[in-house]
């Protein structure tokens, strides 16, 4: 659904620069300049916004510059070069030449699909891990609903792998999504959460929010509240908290923590840039691999 709104927003975008192009000379090099200079501005535009809206006085200027270039680059890469082209049906990576650690499952935030992990996927397969990156639909829905997706997920991957336990990965709405999950269906089969960039605390960007999962991402909602309080110490114990103090989406920043849970912060980042971002990576990967791994099943079923 995403990938096809997005294809319809960047074919708007070209027809409207070709026609601009057409006024302005009729030439085919200008036509062509077009084509790519429309959604290159769409995306320096809306990022710049996003930057200043979010930007957080204290923080240093350097570090914030360098974050809204990264995120304007990020941010291209993302909406036009990989998100519009995305599968219906995501594909499994299964670790080469088998499966030896954890698998790893991949959850999206607001407004994306699993082609936000593009740089993220193959490395944790290079690692040793099988690797599902899900799109989360209908885009506009509760939270609450992607979890009976997460379920599904978590079950192929454990039969595939032949694992008792996944870790699972959320960027932004993502690491909603999957406490939502664990307060439906526990936490027996996790072994570790990473979340990078979610609002847990809410986010101030979502304050005219009208769809149901926008709202629940309001800064401080009672959704939130309600969330945390089902958490216990022993599930909180299993979260792992990465954050940027350039955040252009999810801010007041530093707030989105949750109690018991030290974040780890990197700075010089935007939102969207953390999954591409290589010491965000690198902290990914080190999580991921400090755990225990498995003996590889003789019978592992797709």
């Amino acid at each position: 659904m995403l990938a096809k709104l997005l294809q319809r927003f960047l074919l708007a975008l070209v027809i409207t620069g070709v026609g601009l192009a057409m006024l302005w000379h009729g030439a085919t090099g200008d036509m062509l300049i077009a084509t790519v200079l429309l959604p290159w501005l769409a995306v320096v535009l809306s990022t710049a916004y996003t930057m200043l809206k979010s930007r957080a006085p204290a923080e240093p200027a350097g570090a914030f510059y360098r974050a809204w270039w990264g995120e304007t680059v990020a941010n291209f890469r993302t909406f036009v070069l990989r998100q519009p082209w995305a599968d219906k049906r995501p594909p499994l990576l299964p670790a080469d030449p088998g499966p030896t650690r954890v698998p790893v499952l991949l959850v999206h935030g607001y407004l994306c699909n699993h082609r936000l992990w593009d740089d993220v996927a193959p490395r944790l397969q290079a690692q040793g891990h099988t690797v599902l990156a899900i799109n989360l639909e209908p885009l506009f829905v509760s939270i609450d609903h992607y979890a009976a997706h997460i379920e599904k997920s978590v079950q192929q991957l454990l039969q595939h792998s032949g694992h008792t336990q996944v870790a699972l990965v959320g960027h932004s709405m993502g690491g909603l999504a999957i406490r939502a999950w664990m307060r439906q269906h526990g936490s027996e089969r996790v072994a570790r959460v990473l979340t990078l960039g979610t609002p847990h605390a809410g986010t101030k960007a979502a304050k005219k929010a009208t769809t149901p999962n926008g709202r629940q991402m309001l800064f401080d909602s009672a959704w939130l509240q309600g969330l945390a309080e089902s958490e216990t110490p022993d599930r909180r114990a299993l979260i792992r908290i990465a954050l940027t103090p350039q955040d252009n989406i999810v801010f007041p920043q530093r707030a989105q923590v949750l109690p018991g849970v030290e974040p780890v912060v990197f700075d010089a980042i935007g939102h969207v840039q953390m999954v591409s971002t290589p010491a965000v990576m690198d902290w990914v990967a080190t999580q991921l691999r400090d755990l225990p791994a498995q003996p590889t099943p003789s019978e592992a079923t797709i």
